[in-house]
């Protein structure tokens, strides 16, 4: 819990003063889109209210890295831990990981990271600006704001490939062989460490390895505030998943994803393959979202093209949101079949292959036609891998038919699906979902604009705002500091006392906190039949209700769950 003072200092700021105006000319071009009125006004909030600052403002900021204020870091911790309770504690069969950032080389070697991580990039001549060149449509020129870069006269590069990855050095000397890199993503230790995770959790396939953590990559053009940064975090689930013909040989068949049920809950069975897996999780990753506040009606389904996948993935489906600045990605959810592990398989000499009891007793009964059938259906998948990593003929055809001959011993690679999300597009989508503006009487029945953040009870960085009505009437204070201690164990509080009752809660209603309780004389008995209760504001509508103080807290448990 973040000290008194600090969110004191956060929220007194008053509610018309924009501290961007502050900000330096060349950090406000980055934080501020261009001719977006809302995502103006989401910056400013979000700069005003202790959300998101921009990295070393006071040297004029470093493009693409943002720091979360106390609000902000109290939002991402909610977030992360509503992911990890979702993935990881109120589930059977997922297990956690917490990784270095960095890890040997080699690693992104396997993954091909380090020959294809990359982006096409140009440089203008004219303005000395460096662009993705499959964004110059969309970014401005910064000579000519009015155009986009495509559309400015400025002389240009060719497009030229530029790697993503930051390259750091292990060790005192900095030659070659000490390069190693900021990771890009999270996944790849899930993968290197999964055979390790697999004998100490003592889990069975179909199991999942999960993890949150800080990834780097190295944007040409970092853009739309904190949607992408060169520093962000990310929330990965690896979940890996008997092949289909594994599946087939133990069960007698494969549940196709078009005979799951619409629209409820799924619950996994032994007979899914991939494709009812990935359907699960898409399922699965969109009621997450509808649960911390993000309603379905905000969210779309991409289905990725086969010319737009990763070169690991079967099918991938994008989950969007839409954004102020466009519907953007929020998370993907990938069929990366089997190709992480027999690519670090591969480089590292060290087998992948796992062994399944079930399979093996499974096979013994199948009849000659059977296991001639899945053992070419499952040579044909192997021999597409090695052919495709450019291993040569003769070689990928031995390979491939020894791992097909492994079925009838019970080995086998285990395919993965991942859901890959990024925590901090989620806390912009949150903030730009919360984000509204109506009407309200002030202290005097007249009516004001009221700026508000709608979260989620959920994800709120502050669940409950508790304020003395005057602060200079002793008795009243220490009744409410006795309702934040009582509540503060169970809750994050804010405590606040300054200025009118109005304004605290205007200024409560801008951090998004659901619920004030105001002590009042009435608390302390100048009505009899009130006293013991207090007024407990609703921040959506504003609505104010008497609760006993003997009943505040379990009724405040029960609507923040």
């Amino acid at each position: 819990m973040f000290d008194v003072g600090c969110w004191m200092f956060i929220l007194n700021v008053p509610a018309h003063l924009d501290i961007t105006r502050r900000i330096p000319k060349t950090v406000r071009l980055m934080a501020e889109p261009k001719e977006n009125p809302l995502m103006e006004k989401i910056v400013s909030l979000c700069k005003r209210r202790g959300f998101i600052f921009q990295s070393s403002e006071i040297y004029g900021g470093i493009n693409g890295f943002w720091d979360y204020g106390p609000l902000g870091a109290e939002l991402k911790r909610n977030v992360k831990e509503l992911w990890w309770n979702a993935m990881i504690r109120q589930r059977d069969g997922v297990v956690g990981l917490e990784a270095t950032i960095i890890m040997s080389p080699l690693i992104w070697k396997a993954s091909g990271h380090v020959d294809t991580f990359s982006d096409p990039m140009i440089d203008c001549k004219t303005c000395k600006g460096r662009f993705r060149a499959d964004q110059i449509n969309e970014i401005p020129c910064p000579q000519k704001p009015s155009k986009m870069v495509s559309e400015c006269h400025g002389e240009k590069t060719p497009p030229r490939a530029f790697n993503l990855m930051f390259q750091t050095y292990v060790g005192p000397v900095q030659d070659e062989s000490s390069i190693a890199y900021l990771r890009p993503e999270t996944a790849q230790a899930i993968f290197a460490q999964f055979k390790n995770v697999l004998e100490t959790s003592r889990q069975k396939v179909p199991f999942g390895i999960a993890q949150m953590g800080k990834a780097f990559r190295n944007e040409v053009t970092p853009r739309n505030y904190t949607f992408r940064s060169r520093e962000f975090e990310q929330m990965e689930l690896e979940f890996f998943i008997k092949p289909d013909e594994v599946v087939e040989a133990i069960h007698g068949k494969v549940t196709p994803a078009s005979e799951l049920a619409q629209g409820a809950p799924l619950e996994p069975q032994p007979t899914w393959g991939w494709e009812a897996w990935h359907k699960y999780w898409v399922e699965e990753r969109i009621r997450f979202y509808e649960g911390i506040g993000l309603p379905r009606a905000t969210l779309e389904e991409y289905w990725q093209k086969p010319d737009e996948l990763a070169h690991y993935a079967r099918a991938t489906v994008d989950i969007l949101f839409k954004f102020p600045f466009g519907t953007q990605e929020l998370e993907g959810i990938a069929a990366r079949s089997d190709f992480d592990l027999s690519q670090h398989e591969r480089f590292s000499g060290k087998p992948m292959a796992v062994f399944d009891e079930e399979l093996r007793a499974a096979w013994s009964k199948l009849d000659e036609v059977k296991k001639a059938e899945l053992k070419k259906r499952y040579y044909e998948a192997r021999l597409k891998y090695l052919l495709k990593m450019g291993v040569e003929n003769e070689k990928a055809e031995k390979e491939a038919r020894e791992d097909a001959e492994g079925l009838a011993k019970g080995q086998y690679i285990p395919h993965v699906i991942e859901p890959s999300a990024g925590v901090d597009r989620l806390i912009l989508a949150l903030i730009c979902h919360a984000y509204h503006e109506d009407q309200m009487p002030d202290e005097k029945g007249k009516m004001e604009t009221r700026v508000v953040l709608r979260f989620h009870p959920r994800v709120a960085p502050i669940k409950v705002g508790v304020l003395p009505l005057l602060k200079n009437r002793p008795e009243l204070v220490r009744q409410a500091l006795e309702i934040r201690d009582l509540l503060r164990p169970h809750m994050n509080v804010f405590y606040d006392d300054a200025g009118a009752i109005g304004r605290r809660y205007r200024r409560q209603d801008e951090a998004g906190t659901p619920f004030c309780v105001t002590v009042d004389f009435d608390t302390l008995g100048e009505k009899p039949e009130l006293k013991g209760t207090v007024t407990l504001r609703h921040r959506d509508d504003g609505r104010q209700d008497r609760v006993k103080i003997s009943e505040l807290l379990p009724l405040l448990q029960e609507k923040i769950r």
